[in-house]
């Protein structure tokens, strides 16, 4: 059963995957967000999302609703963490079943793009040298 979620949890992207996987899919492209040890030249401490919201939720399925109008997708999940992550931490997985790779990796750079655009949570950036960064 896919999933479209926004979750506290730590994300399992195995779990992901299996949880979207069909028996017509010829293959599952993923995309795992991790949080970097950098941005803008400054050294990351950590990252908090925060909002999770019916909205929240509501924007993730929105992007799965139109990958599938666009491209002959199986399934799709997309799942999105909050809380303070640190440096390695997931904060993304997306993964897309198709029948065939083309589709699966267009519809899932999709999805990243508009989930950056579309921002459903509010981030903080926290930078080591006790600075930072938000963004809505």
């Amino acid at each position: 059963m896919p999933m479209v979620e926004i979750t506290s949890k730590v994300i399992s992207p195995e779990s992901i995957v299996t949880a979207t996987k069909t028996a017509d899919s010829g293959c599952v492209a993923t995309y795992v967000g991790l949080i970097r040890d950098n941005n803008n030249a400054k050294p990351v401490a950590s990252v908090e999302y925060s909002g999770s919201g019916e909205h929240a939720v509501a924007v993730l399925q929105s992007i799965v609703d139109e990958a599938k109008k666009r491209w002959p997708v199986n399934e799709m999940s997309i799942v999105h963490r909050t809380g303070v992550l640190q440096v390695g931490d997931i904060n993304l997985v997306i993964a897309v079943a198709a029948g065939h790779r083309g589709e699966a990796f267009a519809a899932c750079s999709f999805a990243v793009d508009e989930f950056k655009a579309r921002r459903p949570t509010a981030k903080t950036e926290r930078y080591l040298d006790g600075t930072s960064s938000s963004a809505f």
